[in-house]
């Protein structure tokens, strides 16, 4: 089949979508075949002219199946920018799977993930297709410094319990905002996906085993921080990369938390947290919040100018502790850098042999590193024990 696309963004014109076209404008090579895809020629046009490129314009709707698989057999790599992506993404990574056509997202929906292994996983292996969803701040940051940080241990015969803790700065944008709220009012669903995926998903060949820990909050004396346990995807994603990895041990487990000084903040935080749970479960407070702060709105430059990132590791296996420390830029920021890098690796990086729905670690690892740490991103050991 002949691919006359090297790579396609799909949602260009949204938030972080234009924050990912900004880099491939400014870092992809001068030979590069790419195009900007959305609903609207108009912005498409302008978001052109903006950043002074030759990139084709494609104007194509999110659910138009049709469309979408002609755009997929077209194209190496498609970058879905369109969220949230249990309303949108579907037919793009359908397309995709159909037509052996690698697929990177932003997403942070744990059932749309797990959704779209049910779906599509068999059809994307048959094909050769990856589908690398989370490639943004969820969850590069988490699942490439998981995979540096167990690097560091002496052998990898060892059980390894390892811990992630990350501070952000910054605001929300509005794709961010609604995405949250929908899994807020979708946790019996996403409870329902887990399982359904469990069930369907085979053990690691080798009797290796791989979990994902909740924390209870509480401080972490060696870091300093009183950890605010996460709900989110990135504490899958890690598991799963542990799944399939040999450098995570034979029996790895991962918990996530985020990291906060100073206690009546934490409190504060966990209040915070309930009070939002139970507005989503209410739909007109859930459409209401969802337009104050409509999709495509963002945080400015100025404010992303002076926000930044860091995650810390802590991986315990025998007698040795390894601390090790990913940080950089603001996350939307790096998520835009991160979704078109990893467009780019796969694309044009010698990355391992894999097909079907698969982890960043498992599809790009160390090549997906190195490009990231050359666009700014810190990956470093801060203490061996």
């Amino acid at each position: 089949m002949t691919r006359d696309l090297d790579v396609v963004l799909v949602g260009a014109t949204g938030f972080t979508g234009a924050l990912a076209a900004e880099h491939l404008a400014r870092t992809a090579p001068a030979d590069l075949r790419w195009a900007l895809a959305g609903r609207s020629l108009e912005k498409l046009s302008a978001l052109r002219e903006r950043l002074a490129v030759d990139a084709e314009l494609v104007v194509v709707d999110s659910h138009d199946a049709p469309a979408l698989q002609t755009l997929a057999e077209r194209s190496r790599v498609v970058i879905a920018a369109v969220g949230p992506y249990l309303e949108h993404g579907d037919p793009l990574v359908a397309a995709c799977a159909a037509a052996g056509t690698d697929y990177v997202d932003l997403t942070g929906e744990p059932e749309f993930v797990d959704r779209t292994y049910l779906r599509h996983h068999e059809t994307a292996v048959a094909s050769g297709a990856r589908l690398v969803h989370a490639c943004g701040f969820d969850s590069v940051p988490h699942d490439l410094g998981a995979l540096f940080t167990v690097r560091q241990l002496p052998t990898a015969d060892r059980p390894v319990r390892l811990r992630g803790v990350v501070r952000a700065e910054g605001s929300v944008s509005g794709g961010t905002f609604a995405s949250l709220l929908g899994v807020a009012s979708r946790i019996p669903q996403m409870r329902t996906a887990a399982r359904e995926r469990a069930a369907a998903e085979p053990a690691p060949a080798d009797g290796r085993r791989a979990r994902q820990v909740t924390l209870r909050p509480g401080r972490d004396t060696r870091l300093g921080y009183w950890l605010l346990p996460l709900p989110a995807i990135d504490q899958a994603i890690v598991a799963r990369s542990g799944a399939a990895l040999p450098e995570f041990g034979p029996d790895f487990t991962y918990s996530h938390a985020a990291g906060i000084r100073h206690a009546p903040v934490l409190a504060g935080a966990l209040g915070g947290i309930a009070v939002a749970l139970a507005a989503a479960q209410v739909g007109p407070v859930r459409r209401f919040l969802t337009g104050r702060l409509p999709s495509g709105a963002g945080p400015s430059d100025e404010v992303r100018g002076r926000s930044t990132f860091t995650v810390d590791f802590v991986a315990e296996s025998g007698p040795t502790v390894v601390h090790t420390r990913v940080s950089g830029m603001d996350p939307y920021d790096l998520s835009g850098i991160a979704l078109a890098e990893s467009a780019l690796c796969l694309a044009l990086d010698d990355n391992p042999p894999t097909a079907g729905q698969v982890t960043t670690a498992q599809a790009m690892g160390t090549a997906l590193t190195a490009r990231l740490e050359r666009a700014g991103v810190r990956f470093e050991v801060v203490d061996v024990e």
